[in-house]
């Protein structure tokens, strides 16, 4: 199968906005995808940490021919819940967001916030998937944030007219998710999917760029430095089973110049800086574009 006949119509987006999602990266990321994918040579695809899934959605539907498989691991039970709920019963997410949405619309002012929270409240009690579809696109910066408890506490984002419940693009993403296997669990647990024919795509919570910009909490549980230097050791794993993988994360030189971390947790592997957009700051003249790091072992 030669590189013109890999498929270029996208239909499912992500239908999550999720901090350190990779739209902006995709064209970075899709030259980088290893020949072996584009020759067919591959047919599992792993993704440790999903997220958004900008790069799944991407990769499963421009390979879909080629790609027989998908696991899908991400420790965000919440976030896995969701994934599943949209899988499985696609039309009953649509419904209850149709009716969240139809609702919150008709309001204004103060009713939309005392709705907001009304709903933040209920989801912390029932987590409903549409109730976090909702709260994720009527929420400050469509950030998921939680607390030690476990509760969902983002503030209200007042916009003026939020799509709240895409349901054609809700649709194309249930059919995506067929062949993908969604499982709540550390990055580890994907050790026993992979092996020769196996691309593992790793977007971990980011390392901050400083000790003012960590957005980590997208769990109870925080990615911790020990956590990163953890996944590094496990890409050696990953390496020496014959799977070839690609590593996002944020570039620390762009605050520290001496900063080698990375170069030192993925000695040997090719290390790329790219330029990228930090849309995520409470200043505007916190963002702009940086260099992120993708590292692949190929």
């Amino acid at each position: 199968m030669t590189l013109a006949s890999a498929k270029t119509t996208k239909k499912a987006k992500p239908f999550l906005k999720w901090a350190g999602g990779k739209g902006q990266l995709l064209d970075q990321i899709d030259a980088r995808l290893p020949e072996a994918l584009r020759r067919g040579e591959i047919d599992t695809y792993v993704e440790p940490f999903v997220g958004g899934g900008a790069v799944f959605f991407h990769v499963a539907q421009k390979y879909e021919e080629r790609i027989t498989t998908s696991y899908l691991f991400d420790i965000n039970e919440d976030l896995v819940a969701c994934y599943k709920a949209v899988k499985k019963k696609p039309e009953s997410v649509i419904s209850e967001l149709q009716e969240l949405q139809s609702e919150f619309l008709t309001l204004d002012g103060s009713a939309r916030r005392d709705f907001y929270y009304r709903m933040r409240e209920e989801f912390n009690s029932d987590r409903s998937p549409a109730k976090l579809i909702f709260l994720n696109r009527t929420c400050y910066n469509g950030l998921y944030r939680v607390n030690r408890r476990n509760e969902f506490n983002v503030p209200f984002g007042d916009y003026k007219n939020p799509k709240i419940c895409d349901a054609d693009n809700l649709r194309d993403v249930a059919s995506v998710l067929r062949k993908a296997n969604i499982i709540c669990a550390d990055f580890e647990a994907s050790e026993s999917q992979l092996g020769e024919g196996s691309f593992v795509y790793f977007d971990p919570p980011y390392r901050p760029l400083s000790a003012s910009a960590n957005f980590t909490s997208y769990s109870k549980e925080n990615f911790s430095e020990a956590d990163q230097t953890r996944l590094a050791t496990f890409c050696r794993r990953v390496d020496a089973k014959g799977a070839v993988f690609l590593l996002s994360n944020s570039d620390p030189k762009n605050e520290d110049p001496r900063d080698r971390f990375f170069e030192k947790q993925y000695h040997g592997f090719r290390i790329d800086r790219v330029r990228a957009s930090r849309p995520i700051n409470c200043k505007a003249s916190g963002r702009g574009e940086i260099n992120e790091l993708i590292i692949t072992n190929y």
